[in-house]
């Protein structure tokens, strides 16, 4: 993949890349729709998809996104 050519690739096709890295250590979460207004409407029908590839095992990915969630709730949820 050549960096000059990332805006010609899906959002699946960048997912599938970053899996493949054994370099990469994270998580990937996105809408499971396209997401092209600013408006995301009621909670309810917001709906993620969440990868992460073998270099984190499913518990560590899942304490790895509770560590984020308190990170986001704590400091950008104030009001």
């Amino acid at each position: 993949m050549d960096s000059h050519d990332l805006a010609l690739y899906t959002t699946p096709e960048l997912i599938a890349e970053l899996m493949r890295r054994t370099t990469f250590l994270g998580v990937v979460v996105h809408a499971d729709g396209e997401q092209r207004t600013a408006d995301w409407g009621p909670a309810a029908d917001r709906t993620f998809k969440v990868h992460f590839n073998g270099n984190l095992c499913p518990a560590r990915a899942s304490r790895l996104l509770d560590t984020v969630a308190e990170h986001l709730d704590r400091d950008h949820c104030e009001g």
